[in-house]
């Protein structure tokens, strides 16, 4: 997976950075089901604005584009590795759950097939070591 960072109204730190492909890097292992090397990660971290001094002014922001789905996150928090933790933790959240989507369209689209094929009535079944007729 492809990361591209944007910080806003703070300088963006190699430690920082760092942390921050480390966090959203978990992630890899989430995707692994699709290509990873096709998806890319945009995070965009800063403050929300240049004077406050109390309160959650570090936001983070990830966008995921994945196939047929884009997922997006963000958090404001008092701390801005607190705020890249919420956004991680968010992320992985909507990731098993689009993840647990796709193997269960999967598992419908092979019922489908496994429905759609026809069987002759003469067809007989091996089981257990004896002969069964369908449709009997």
């Amino acid at each position: 997976m492809k990361i591209n960072i944007k910080a806003t109204n703070i300088d963006l730190t190699l430690s920082l950075s760092q942390y921050i492909e480390d966090k959203i890097g978990e992630l890899d292992k989430f995707i692994k089901v699709f290509d990873a090397s096709s998806v890319d990660a945009w995070v965009e971290i800063g403050k929300t604005t240049r004077h406050h001094k109390k309160g959650d002014i570090f936001r983070a922001e990830v966008q995921i584009r994945l196939p047929g789905r884009g997922l997006r996150v963000e958090a404001s928090e008092w701390d801005l590795r607190v705020s890249i933790d919420k956004v991680k933790d968010e992320l992985q959240r909507e990731l098993k759950k689009y993840k647990e989507k796709q193997f269960t369209k999967y598992k419908k689209g092979a019922g489908k097939a496994k429905k759609d094929i026809k069987i002759n009535k003469g067809a007989r079944f091996f089981r257990k070591g004896r002969v069964r007729e369908e449709g009997y």
